[in-house]
């Protein structure tokens, strides 16, 4: 993951207000469903779950698999300019 990412990570974890501004917003949206759509949030869950208890792994591969896909590393820096205002 890179540096930008695990910025926006700890932005987010630090503050749950940007977190829920970012899940209301059409990016935080379409981040959701490119997370979720291949099996209705289940990995996502488990992944979650995993990093709650200090292990980030599974999420970390999740976000660099958005990265990869089409769009998704503008998907990524759209949300990280708008966690930053």
């Amino acid at each position: 993951m890179d540096d930008k990412t695990k910025q926006l990570i700890s932005q987010l974890k630090d503050d749950p207000t940007i977190l829920r501004s970012l899940i209301d917003s059409r990016d935080g949206q379409a981040l959701m469903q490119m997370l979720t759509r291949n099996d209705q949030g289940a990995a996502l869950q488990r992944a979650a779950r995993s990093a709650a208890q200090g292990d980030p792994a599974a999420l970390t591969q999740m976000v660099e698999q958005v990265m990869h896909s089409p769009g998704g590393a503008e998907l990524i820096g759209r949300i990280g300019r708008a966690v930053k205002k």
